[in-house]
């Protein structure tokens, strides 16, 4: 895809979605991790109910601890995978408390090290919290991306690395946010909006059609 193809791919989809942003509820650090965590294959509304009632007790690594792995099933088990999500919630509390003095650690390196966290967790967290240049890889973007040409890849890891390179770094994190509203909004996994995608004619994926 030519460069300037790509760059009004990505005009277009500031134009559309302005104020983008995570649609996760949290007020820190701590608790947009424990979100983000929930959140996988699960939808962010559901997410924020769940969180609603678990964060008005527990949203510190040290009160998350006081329950135990069974307590927080109770509370999250609506999220799906609520056996693994509990026990990566619990060992990344301990890890937070024992590891990096109670705080979230600030790096993509340091974030990966917590039970539950991969590299999509991690450039959430790294970006929308400590304001760092990351594109999180989510269904929503690794589907959108690839098929308006802005990545040609077969995985999540390639898709990444593709984007990096055709998208201004000063853009990453936007980028992520953008790609995943049009996912959300309009390039639909079983039935895109093509029709009505202001996008269409610049869309390696209709352009194959």
């Amino acid at each position: 895809m030519k460069k300037q193809t790509k760059e009004k791919i990505l005009n277009e989809l500031e134009r559309l979605y302005p104020d983008a942003k995570p649609a996760l509820a949290y007020s820190t650090a701590y608790e947009l991790l424990v979100a983000v965590i929930l959140s996988a294959q699960c939808t962010d509304a559901r997410v924020n109910q769940v969180t609603a009632e678990l964060f008005k007790e527990h949203n510190t690594p040290q009160s998350m601890l006081s329950l135990s792995q069974e307590d927080l099933e109770g509370y999250i088990f609506s999220c799906g995978l609520y056996h693994s999500k509990a026990a990566h919630i619990l060992s990344a509390s301990a890890d937070i408390l024992e590891k990096f003095g109670g705080e979230v650690p600030s790096t993509v390196k340091e974030l990966k090290t917590l039970s539950g966290v991969g590299q999509k967790t991690a450039n959430v967290v790294y970006s929308v919290w400590f304001g760092g240049d990351a594109i999180a890889v989510d269904t929503h973007v690794f589907r959108v991306s690839n098929r308006l040409g802005l990545a040609k890849a077969d995985n999540v890891k390639q898709t990444e690395e593709q984007l990096h390179k055709s998208i201004p770094k000063s853009d990453w994190s936007k980028a992520h946010h953008w790609l995943i509203f049009h996912g959300r909004k309009v390039c639909h996994s079983q039935h895109p909006d093509c029709p009505n995608c202001t996008l269409s004619s610049l869309c390696e994926y209709v352009n194959k059609k």
